[in-house]
């Protein structure tokens, strides 16, 4: 991975042109991409995501990604397949509650997604601010609404594969959206299971460990959902599934919360973070019925984005 110095200059610079965009300035990335806030030819906000694996290229004066060797070289056109397969499958994707991708473009010898920008805060801020004390209605209310966004991207056969607060986004109406498909993967394809692993510990499932051990699927970003439920409950998310297949010391969530949260809810995280992906609730479906089953949540659409909105919004904006 390569040092955050190296990967600070790696980042375009503020105020470059790329294409029909202006970059602004870097609003995120990891070893993989870079995010920037740009303008369009409209002078419209857009987030542009840059593929750069910060291990295996550079940059030259004129911005053009150069491998570091030809194994490298190798290395990085194999992972761009997978990001040009990303934004085309993101661009056949049209949900309110997943990240809009508007187009996407080679340039610099590498390629960009252009997907619109989200203003808001990610669910991670929030449970940085309300460590442990995140209310149950909360909860339920967002995650039921984020699941109609995931049955979407199942519906395609595509996986997220990163589920995790920071993906997670909290628009200013309280709406949330899942954002950074950076592991997306048309994974119901046997072919396209042998790909570089791209998964945050804690969140992944077990069977992200193991490419060819076990079949990923829905199941897999269900174990996600879980472990981010369990993270807004704990503040923290769970032991590691790598670590918990070798001896599993997580203590069940009902254990752990009882009385403070529902049976119902702590029975959904323990049900989600099943090792065994079989053991795990079979669909999004079935796990968004379990969080609306509850009878104060017969509420209108309006009202459930209104609730998340005053929640996250009152101490952090």
């Amino acid at each position: 991975m390569a040092s955050p110095t190296k990967l600070a200059r790696l980042s375009l610079p503020n105020g470059f042109h790329l294409a029909d965009y202006r970059i602004v300035r870097k609003i995120g990335g990891g070893g993989f991409s870079f995010v920037y806030l740009a303008y369009d030819d409209k002078d419209r906000e857009v987030a542009i995501k840059e593929y750069l694996p910060g291990n295996l290229v550079t940059r030259d004066d004129a911005q053009r990604i150069t491998p570091l060797s030809e194994e490298n070289s190798n290395m990085f056109k194999y992972g761009m397949r997978f990001f040009c397969e990303e934004g085309r499958s993101l661009a056949r994707i049209s949900h309110p509650n997943i990240v809009k991708v508007e187009n996407f473009f080679r340039a610099n010898d590498t390629m960009y997604l252009v997907m619109q920008y989200e203003e808001g805060k990610t669910l991670q801020d929030h449970i940085r601010a309300h460590r442990g004390q995140i209310k149950e209605s909360f909860i339920r209310r967002v995650f039921a609404s984020l699941l109609n966004g995931l049955r979407e991207v199942h519906a395609q056969k595509l996986l997220h594969l990163d589920i995790k607060p920071g993906n997670i986004y909290i628009r200013k109406d309280g709406s949330p959206v899942l954002i950074d498909f950076g592991a997306v993967r048309q994974s119901f394809k046997k072919e396209h299971q042998k790909i570089m692993n791209l998964y945050t510990p804690g969140f992944a499932a077990p069977e992200q460990y193991h490419y060819g051990k076990d079949t990923l699927g829905p199941w897999t970003d269900i174990y996600g959902v879980g472990a981010s439920i369990y993270a807004c409950l704990a503040g923290t998310p769970p032991i590691a599934a790598d670590v918990r297949v070798e001896r599993d010391t997580l203590v069940p969530a009902i254990t752990t919360w009882q009385g403070k949260y529902s049976h119902k809810l702590l029975a959904i995280v323990d049900a989600c973070l099943q090792i065994d992906p079989l053991s795990r609730p079979p669909s999004v479906f079935t796990l968004q019925k379990a969080l609306l089953d509850i009878q104060n949540m017969a509420i209108d659409t309006p009202t459930l984005f209104e609730s998340i909105r005053n929640t996250l919004y009152k101490d952090i904006f």
